[in-house]
């Protein structure tokens, strides 16, 4: 992919780590269109930057998505680039009661059905453009789960899967490519931006870009430290792996 000239629009990219990398392309000289809910938390985000715009966009609303791609094609027709960052976390107890599914189904509907949503209404579009690619960013959650998060862990591996097979779809239209988190400082979760064990953010996007400039464009972008997850299966230490990001269950 490449990292200069683009029009970029990057889903979630108000606060955290849509933020971070809006702000780092941006500084290579694309065009980036942040989207959200909160339109003042966009305009927050963009400052006086120059060529770089906000559009609202209710990730839970499939009419929405679709009124908002019209719109994107219409106002930047040389989008070119994908990000879909946009998502919530919520923490789930007592697996083993009966209970409340309301947060597991709106993590459902806004982390998974939302990207997809995002992604099908601009396919087309990209397909058409020069130097296209999709972004989905999933979490190291996706190869070893945090059990208080199940339907989180398990809408990243689902995220995962989705990527792997638009790559092998679009290989020849469409640069797929998956960005794979560690815990990073954001406001993800409460209490989450302050704690000392996860990566700071600057850190996590000086790293993220770097990859990103690469040549070629690694299929995933994996920062420092993630690989611990992502490889625990492949290197035979799931097992240990679950128990060491889950201490809570000894």
């Amino acid at each position: 992919m490449k990292t200069t000239g683009n029009t970029i629009l990057i889903t979630g990219g108000g606060t955290g780590i849509g933020e971070a990398l809006a702000h780092r392309f941006h500084d290579l000289g694309n065009t980036v269109i942040i989207a959200g809910r909160r339109l003042e938390m966009l305009q927050k985000a963009i400052g006086d930057r120059p060529n770089m715009h906000a559009l609202t966009l209710d990730m839970d609303d499939p009419a929405n998505i679709a009124a908002f791609a019209e719109k994107l094609v219409a106002d930047f027709p040389a989008v070119n680039v994908l990000f879909n960052s946009a998502g919530i976390m919520r923490m789930e107890m007592s697996l083993d009661k009966v209970r409340d599914l309301s947060d597991a189904e709106a993590s459902v509907t806004s982390n998974l059905l939302g990207p997809i949503r995002v992604t099908n209404a601009l396919i087309e579009h990209l397909g058409r453009q020069p130097d296209a690619a999709i972004v989905n960013v999933s979490s190291g959650l996706a190869f070893v789960p945090l059990v208080i998060a199940p339907t989180y862990s398990a809408i990243k591996a689902a995220i995962h899967s989705y990527t792997v097979s638009l790559r092998a779809v679009l290989k020849d239209k469409i640069e797929v490519i998956e960005l794979v988190p560690p815990a990073v400082q954001t406001d993800l979760t409460p209490g989450q931006k302050t704690n000392e064990r996860f990566m700071p953010l600057d850190i996590f996007a000086d790293q993220v870009m770097a990859l990103f400039q690469q040549t070629p464009t690694p299929k995933e972008i994996l920062v420092e430290g993630v690989d611990f997850m992502r490889n625990a299966e492949t290197e035979d230490r799931f097992d240990s792996t679950l128990a060491a990001i889950n201490p809570f269950l000894k």
